[in-house]
C-alpha cells in the first residue's frame, strides 16, 4: 500500500474498487457513525440487527458518494497531477462499471434505511441529495468544505435516528451536537487538504478557501473549526453526563488534533497524507472508545 491516498497493490476488482472509493477511509469516520447508536442507546434499547443495518447503510452511503464523486470528478482528475493515478483516470475501473458499482450502492443504502424504519426511509432522498451534490460544490462556491463536512455530519443523526426514530424533539440534541461536531471536524481538515490544489485550483478556477483567500488563512481557520469542535464536544459529554472516560477521551482528541496542525505549514505540507488518514482515524477510534467506556463500563 503506497503511502500517497491509501492505494493498494492488485489487479483484482475488488481491489479496484477499494482505490476507486478509498475504502480505508471508512475507517476514521464508521465511528462517529456508530457514536450516534451509542448516544441514542443511552435513552433507547439497541439491538444488533440495528447495528449492523448502520454499518450497512454507512458503508454503502459513503460509497455511493465517493464512486459518484469519482465519476463527477473524472475530468478534474485527469488534469491534475495528485489525482492522476485515480482508477478512472488510469482506466483500471471503465465508467460503466463505476456506475454500476455506485448505483448498487445506492439501492444497498434504500434498502438499510427501509429496514430501519419509516422515517430512515423518509430521509434517504435528502441524504442522497447531499452525497451527490457535494461533489459539484467546488464548481461554484468555498462553502464546498462545510457542505462536504455536513454531508459525513449525516452519519451519527442517521444512526442516531435509526434507534430512536426521531431527530426534532429536544432529547434529539445529541444527534445535532454530533452532526455539527463531524461538520466541523472534516471540514476543517478539508482546509487543510485543499491546501495541496491551491495552483491547480486557481488555474481551473475551482471555488476552495485556500486558492480564494491563501494557505495561512486556510490553516488558521482549520484551527478555529477544531477549536469550535472541541467545544461541542465538551457540550456533548455534558449535556449527556458522561463519565470519565469521556474525558480522558475528550484530553487525547485535543492533544491529537494539535499535533495534526502542527504537521502542517504553509511553507511544508508534505506530511497532510499522515494527518488526514492516521491522525484522524486516531480521533475518531478514540472518542468512539470513550463514549463506549462512559456508557457501559
Amino acid at each position: 500500500m503506497s503511502a500517497e491516498e491509501q492505494t493498494f497493490a492488485g489487479e483484482s476488482l475488488l481491489v479496484r474498487y477499494i482505490n476507486l472509493v478509498k475504502l480505508p477511509h471508512t475507517l476514521f469516520a464508521l465511528p462517529f457513525a456508530l457514536l450516534g447508536v451509542l448516544a441514542a442507546s443511552r435513552v433507547t434499547p439497541v439491538r444488533p440487527r440495528t447495528v449492523l443495518l448502520v454499518v450497512l447503510a454507512f458503508s454503502a452511503a459513503r460509497w455511493a458518494a465517493m464512486g459518484f464523486n469519482r465519476i463527477a470528478d473524472r475530468f478534474w482528475d485527469a488534469r491534475n497531477p495528485r489525482t492522476q493515478m485515480r482508477p478512472l483516470v488510469t482506466g483500471a475501473i471503465s465508467l460503466p462499471t463505476a456506475w454500476s458499482g455506485t448505483i448498487i450502492a445506492g439501492f444497498v443504502l434504500a434498502g438499510a434505511a427501509w429496514q430501519l424504519g419509516p422515517l430512515p426511509l423518509a430521509l434517504v432522498p435528502g441524504a442522497v441529495l447531499f452525497l451527490v451534490g457535494y461533489s459539484f460544490t467546488k464548481r461554484f462556491t468555498v462553502l464546498s468544505h462545510f457542505i462536504l463536512g455536513f454531508t459525513d455530519g449525516l452519519a451519527p443523526a442517521g444512526a442516531w435516528v435509526a434507534v430512536r426514530g426521531s431527530l426534532f424533539a429536544r432529547s434529539d440534541l445529541p444527534a445535532w451536537l454530533l452532526t455539527c461536531i463531524v461538520t466541523l471536524w472534516i471540514g476543517g481538515f478539508d482546509l487543510i487538504y485543499a491546501c495541496q490544489d491551491l495552483d491547480f485550483d486557481r488555474e481551473h478556477r475551482l471555488h476552495a478557501i485556500p486558492a480564494r483567500y491563501g494557505i495561512r488563512f486556510a490553516l488558521i481557520l482549520s484551527v478555529v473549526c477544531h477549536v469550535v469542535m472541541m467545544i461541542l464536544l465538551g457540550g456533548l459529554g455534558w449535556w449527556m453526563r458522561l463519565a470519565w472516560p469521556f474525558w480522558l477521551a475528550f484530553l487525547i482528541v485535543g492533544a491529537l488534533l494539535v499535533w495534526e496542525h502542527r504537521l502542517v505549514h504553509p511553507g511544508d505540507l508534505s506530511r497532510i497524507d499522515l494527518a488526514f488518514f492516521n491522525i484522524n482515524s486516531y480521533i475518531s477510534l478514540t472518542l468512539f472508545a470513550g463514549v463506549l467506556a462512559a456508557l457501559y463500563l
